[in-house]
């Protein structure tokens, strides 16, 4: 009788061993997850952030470049595309994440093009609020690196706490899965030839 009592006690160690490795092991995955959806939150926000800042500085440079129609209408397109793309932390993919660099990259051509014409105009380029909105686009600007550079190293804790074994083979069967990372845009690692 003695024994079956050690035996059964041992069972039931080696079960709440096994509970709460799975426990722990599970509830890390969800907080790793969450982190990502909070990183990638905050690159969502920096680039609403961009884009909200964007309507004034064309209202601004309109009241002095009334015939750059061609570019403020670009501007006010890829803005329109930018705010369609709309991707869920929990169905990041790379083809999701790479749909939204486009349509970033295409909202950044467009406002280097208003930003050029810009400098056409001396008075413009004089104009306290010009200055103050195009310094703080430059400031998001910065803001959507660090903002991009902190969802990549979550997004990296994340996919090797899921890759790791023995996580691993509880996150196949939960259903955790790698995320995505920003990647630099095609050509990126080519430097720009500047010509005097």
């Amino acid at each position: 009788m003695k024994k079956l009592w050690i035996v059964l006690g041992v069972v039931l160690l080696v079960l709440l061993m096994a509970y709460g490795w799975v426990k722990g092991t599970y509830n890390g995955f969800v907080a790793a997850q969450e982190d990502v959806g909070r990183a990638w939150a905050d690159v969502e926000s920096t680039y609403q952030r961009r884009s909200d800042l964007i309507p004034n500085l064309v209202e601004t440079v309109k009241g002095y470049a009334t015939h750059e129609k061609d570019v403020f209408l670009g501007v006010t397109e890829a803005r329109s595309r930018v705010g369609q793309v709309k991707i869920s932390a929990d169905n990041l993919s790379p083809e999701a994440i790479q749909r939204f660099q486009e349509a970033q990259q295409g909202l950044s051509g467009a406002l280097s093009r208003l930003l050029v014409v810009a400098e056409r105009y001396p008075d413009l380029k004089a104009n306290q609020n010009f200055l103050d909105l195009q310094a703080q686009l430059e400031g998001t600007e910065n803001r959507i690196n660090v903002a991009r550079s902190r969802f990549n190293e979550t997004a990296r804790a994340y996919n090797t706490k899921v890759r790791s074994f023995p996580g691993n083979l509880l996150a196949g069967a939960f259903g955790f899965s790698p995320k995505p990372y920003f990647e630099a845009e095609k050509g990126a690692e080519k430097a720009p030839k500047v010509k005097f």
